[in-house]
């Protein structure tokens, strides 16, 4: 028989569905059974390359992780990413099917169904339980008649849904009564239980809201998870970086990461924050200081921003300060910006025919119809300056971009020794004549701790910083600390009795699926 199906709602974007569903399915794993996350449709400018080579959404990777499985383009089939001009890359099993506007994609969208239902009829054949997460709220008017991800989905899986709503942001009894009044009979018969995410303070004192929902609305409030700090776990949405903490404000080094307009990736760089770095995003000039460090982070659209970093005096800012030998980092859209030019002769990306880049590196970068989307193996070729010391330490990550990028007379950073296709001997990134500048095409750079702990270092000898040891981050440790809070605070016996149809108790009963045998068909 297929997998049993658990449905991850919200009553809006970014009201927590996927670290919920990122728990559940630490939680499900811990408990023996094989589950697998699922969204139909994303729409995410942080993204990620699975073995094969496809693009899915970083959150549906976050949550195969705390699967312990590996991600796989069935998890999240569809996936936008927003591009300059109200515009999206419209990636379908993890390869880029077309650009289109919005009312286009409206168009568009039945004809993804099929290939949506294919992937979740293939992780239902290889796993017992598959976590579905939906998008936004499910009572967009306007969208409701066409979207692809929410009820549409529920129905398809014949997943229970569980509705979470965000007490943090205010207005959260309106927000959940409101989406189940917007359902219809039969939608609202679909919702299970509601989840209150993201609480702040006594338990006892929101007790008489949680009896009203429960009365008002007949369905029973399953949690209320609290607003929770210091599990590093990477984020999906830019919206992120409008909430996150400032704890590391008084690390010893400084680095200033420009936040451009359409940025992606940017969890890049939350190895620097664990390794006890400050990190500062920045919007304006005024902001930027006297930081040990600049970065240049990936974006979807590099002309776009390219634009936006002159018009806003950025760029000429990260020019004077490279000048006065503040070193400074381009990865992937960033790396682009750095060079001579960056040329769209195909009008792929932008309207824009190609603009003259910041003049740091001496390359030029050329856009064209291949995307390349691969994870690497690499390792350190450069030596002296920025990346002296670190020649020969080697690397894993992945690559994701639009256009080519060739150097004049700049020594190569990497060279990449293998992808999951085989060996493989190419060149990646460059860095400039006095070794303080360079970029690359490599994401998950700073996931390296053995690169990340010797890069640091340097950076702080080169700025007359003490040398620090390198902080260890149990990544498998932070997802149990999630499911930790998620079992301390959601009645796990009645999400198993939604889930699976009966009461799988309130404790941990295995770890393997042996224990588990005839509960699930």
């Amino acid at each position: 028989m297929p997998a049993k199906t658990l449905m991850i709602q919200g009553t809006a974007s970014s009201v927590g569905k996927s670290i919920i569903v990122a728990a559940l399915c630490r939680i499900f794993h811990q408990d023996g059974f094989q589950v697998a996350p699922f969204k139909a449709q994303n729409m995410a400018l942080n993204s990620f390359v699975t073995k094969e080579g496809g693009e899915i959404g970083r959150a549906q990777a976050v949550q195969a992780e705390a699967a312990g499985i590996e991600p796989s383009v069935h998890m999240n089939p569809v996936l936008l990413k927003p591009q300059a001009g109200a515009s999206s890359q419209v990636i379908v099993l993890g390869k880029v099917a077309k650009n289109l506007e919005a009312s286009q994609y409206y168009d568009y969208a039945p004809y993804l169904l099929g290939i949506i239902e294919d992937s979740l009829n293939q992780l239902r054949s290889a796993y017992d339980i598959v976590v579905i997460e939906g998008a936004g709220s499910p009572v967009e008017i306007n969208l409701k008649e066409r979207e692809i991800v929410n009820m549409r989905v529920a129905r398809m899986a014949g997943a229970p849904v569980l509705l979470v709503g965000d007490i943090d942001r205010g207005g959260v009894f309106a927000s959940l009564i409101g989406t189940l009044e917007l359902l219809s009979k039969e939608e609202r018969d679909l919702i299970k239980g509601i989840i209150i995410n993201k609480f702040r303070g006594d338990l006892e004192l929101l007790k008489p809201g949680l009896r009203f929902l429960e009365k008002n609305t007949g369905k029973p409030v399953l949690g209320v998870v609290p607003y929770f700090r210091g599990i590093t776990i990477a984020q999906e949405d830019s919206v992120y970086l409008d909430e996150r903490p400032t704890d590391s404000a008084n690390g010893d080094v400084d680095i200033a990461i420009i936040r451009l307009p359409h940025i992606s990736n940017y969890d890049d760089f939350d190895p620097l924050e664990e390794q006890g770095c400050t990190v500062r995003y920045i919007t304006n000039p005024a902001e930027l200081g006297n930081p040990d460090l600049i970065i240049l982070p990936g974006t979807k659209s590099t002309i776009a921003d390219l634009i936006y970093l002159k018009q806003q005096g950025l760029a000429q800012a990260i020019i004077q300060r490279a000048e006065v030998d503040t070193p400074v980092i381009g990865i992937c859209g960033g790396y682009q910006m750095l060079g001579k030019t960056v040329d769209d002769p195909y009008r792929i990306e932008s309207k824009e025919g190609g603009v003259a880049g910041l003049g740091l590196l001496n390359n030029e970068t050329t856009f064209n119809h291949i995307k390349t989307t691969t994870q690497i193996k690499a390792r350190v070729i450069a030596d002296g300056g920025l990346l002296g010391g670190l020649k020969g330490i080697e690397i894993a990550g992945y690559e994701i971009h639009m256009g080519q990028t060739r150097n004049q007379n700049c020594l190569p950073a990497f060279q990449v020794l293998e992808t999951p296709q085989g060996k493989a001997d190419y060149f990646n990134g460059a860095i400039s004549s006095n070794r303080l500048i360079f970029g690359t095409y490599i994401h998950g750079l700073f996931h390296n701790t053995n690169f990340t702990y010797a890069f640091l270092n340097r950076l702080r000898q080169l700025r007359g910083l003490p040398l620090a040891t390198a902080i260890s981050i149990d990544k498998q440790a932070q997802y149990d600390k999630l499911a930790e809070i998620i079992r301390q605070n959601l009645n796990m016996s009645q999400v198993y009795q939604i889930t699976l149809g009966r009461n799988y108790g309130l404790t941990r009963l295995g770890k393997t699926q042996k224990k588990h045998q005839g509960l699930l068909r």
